[in-house]
C-alpha cells in the first residue's frame, strides 16, 4: 500500500507562484508514474501533469503547458508541481496520484491518491 501526502497549497494572487509537493510512503517510488490532477467546485477531476517512472518524461494539459512544471526526486520519494503565472481559473483542489509503472491522463488509470490540497488564485 502506498500513501501520498500533498502540501504547499494556499492563497496567491494572479500572476504568482506556488510549489506543491507530494511525498509517498513505500520503497518502490521510483517505479511509479506520478500525476497531478485538480478538481474545481462543480467540475470533474482533470489531468494536470504526470511524470513517468521509466525516464522521467513529462506530459502536461494544454491549459498549464508553459506555466507548470512537474518533477520528481526519487531519493526523497517526492513529486513536485511548480506553478507559475497562476490564473484564477487554476483555483481547485489539487491531488497527487500514483500507479506502478504506467499511468495515463485519466483518473481511473491511477491506484493511489492523496487527500488533496487547496489552491486559490485571486484576481
Amino acid at each position: 500500500q502506498v500513501q501520498l501526502v500533498e502540501s504547499g497549497g494556499g492563497l496567491v494572487q494572479a500572476g504568482g507562484s506556488l510549489r506543491l509537493s507530494c511525498t509517498a510512503s513505500g520503497r518502490t517510488f521510483s517505479s511509479y508514474t506520478m500525476g497531478w490532477f485538480r478538481q474545481a467546485p462543480g467540475k470533474e477531476r482533470e489531468f494536470v501533469a504526470n511524470v513517468r517512472w521509466s525516464d522521467s518524461s513529462t506530459n502536461y494539459a494544454d491549459s498549464v503547458k508553459g506555466r507548470f512544471t512537474i518533477s520528481r526526486d526519487n531519493a526523497k520519494n517526492t513529486v513536485y508541481l511548480q506553478m507559475n503565472s497562476l490564473k484564477p481559473e487554476d483555483t481547485a483542489v489539487y491531488y497527487c496520484a500514483g500507479r506502478q509503472y504506467y499511468g495515463g491522463i485519466q483518473p481511473y488509470s491511477y491506484d493511489y491518491w492523496g487527500q488533496g490540497t487547496q489552491v486559490t488564485v485571486s484576481s
